[in-house]
């Protein structure tokens, strides 16, 4: 999509700029151009959210396979094949961007999420469950190899690193880890509901609240299913988040998923360091402020208005991310400058038998250099900044329900959920509802 000198960042601008018009499938043409290259699995990711947002279910559903399929063949390889091999050492004397993307942990649990939402939203039950069981699976696993690499990986001394890793910590705030996010065990505990699997439901709200206390909804489900079910908890809980509130019985209920904006998008730090007793540079990721949480919205036309509350910041799952990898980058790029610094000591032994070409050669290695030295900026950039959720028993009937600028008619059934998603993608709103039996009542 873009060239050598365009960041990825960049590259996306256009791309999200669609998914706040009018026309939000028309990026899809160009980002499937790229799923045959080296950084397949994050077009595809990216392919998989455009569709999804402009509502076509089937198509994000073929993209996501895509990329389930990518994250599946790096797994399986064992050993690293020749042309991995020639890339990683291209990486180590041009820059990280020539290494196939292979996303961080969290990103991979979001596909599987999403993944879900595409089977319910087509009414396929059982494969939503496949996905978010998957999901469950891979935060499980990303904590083991988060705490395995802890123990292989050490991180250099360089105090511009060591700072920028204290602020990030202090920027992602309360949330200490990438790879457990309560939006995706919240949904998964959804499905286990919707399906009447309620104490696979129960453990999943109880995770998802363990990671991102103090939501309001969330506490009530607990203390609602810990009653239905007769857990032991059920005391504590209605002491702590108050009495369970039950359906009528002619009540359905309403779940609202929001998603609101986008992640923020990585930015390059020059880093300072010696080698042989000379000042080297490198380029690294970070990210800069996120920036004020997007304002309050109220879905009206209920009862009254049901303000959702945030249950994840996508923004710190990221931050977090990259935090986790700084240490084995700095490594990696140290040992890039080296191999570029051997170089031009070789071209510089090269050139003094001729003397003539010895300032071109110097010059050409330092331009190359400079060039070649580009932060690696890749990131899922169609992914929301903030998820919130928002639930309630309602009376059957018709409802016409506002969010921000945008409305939609929904039916309440006896019994029933229906589950309305709305993806905020900042000056556009969309929403997409499906009504499902559920077993809850």
């Amino acid at each position: 999509m873009g060239g050598f000198f365009m960041s990825y960042p960049a590259q996306m601008t256009q791309v999200k700029q669609a998914l706040s018009g009018p026309t939000p499938l028309s990026p899809l043409a160009q980002l499937s151009t790229e799923l045959s290259g080296k950084d397949g699995l994050l077009y595809a990711q990216e392919a998989g959210r455009v569709a999804q947002v402009g509502g076509d279910f089937k198509a994000s559903q073929d993209y996501y396979r895509s990329a389930i399929a990518t994250y599946a063949k790096f797994d399986d390889q064992a050993t690293v094949s020749l042309s991995n091999l020639g890339a990683n050492a291209g990486s180590l004397v041009l820059n990280d961007n020539v290494i196939p993307y292979r996303g961080p942990g969290f990103e991979r649990v979001m596909v599987h999420q999403y993944q879900a939402l595409n089977y319910l939203m087509q009414n396929d039950f059982e494969g939503a469950l496949v996905e978010v069981r998957r999901a469950n699976e891979l935060q499980a696993l990303e904590q083991k190899r988060y705490e395995k690499s802890k123990e292989s990986v050490k991180a250099m001394a360089n105090g511009t690193v060591d700072s920028e890793i204290n602020r990030l910590e202090q920027q992602a705030g309360t949330v200490t880890s990438s790879f457990l996010n309560a939006y995706s065990y919240y949904t998964t505990g959804l499905i286990h509901e919707l399906l009447g699997e309620e104490n696979d439901a129960f453990i999943d709200y109880r995770k998802a609240a363990q990671i991102f206390p103090g939501n309001p909804y969330l506490e009530q489900d607990l203390v609602r299913l810990a009653k239905k079910l007769a857990m032991p908890q059920y005391e504590e809980f209605k002491d702590r988040f108050g009495e369970a509130i039950l359906p009528g019985q002619q009540d359905g209920q309403l779940v609202l998923l929001l998603e609101r904006d986008f992640v923020l998008a990585k930015q390059p730090l020059t880093v300072p360091f010696t080698i042989s007793g000379n000042w080297q540079t490198v380029s690294l990721p970070t990210y800069g402020s996120s920036g004020p949480a997007p304002a309050p919205l109220s879905l009206r036309g209920l009862d009254a208005p049901l303000q959702p509350a945030t249950i994840a910041n996508m923004d710190a799952l990221a931050i977090n991310a990259l935090k986790e990898d700084l240490p084995a980058l700095l490594i990696r790029q140290a040992a890039r400058v080296y191999a570029k610094s051997e170089l031009t000591r070789s071209v510089e032994s090269q050139s003094k038998k001729r003397r003539d070409e010895f300032d071109g050669a110097a010059v050409a290695m330092q331009i190359f250099n400079v060039l070649s030295e580009q932060a690696d900026l890749r990131s899922w950039l169609t992914l929301p900044k903030q998820a919130q959720i928002g639930r309630r028993f309602l009376p059957e009937g018709d409802y016409s329900v506002t969010l921000g600028n945008a409305s939609r008619n929904i039916e309440i059934r006896p019994g029933q959920t229906t589950l309305l998603w709305a993806i905020d993608t900042g000056s556009n709103i969309r929403f997409y509802s499906i009504n499902i039996k559920s077993k809850w009542n």
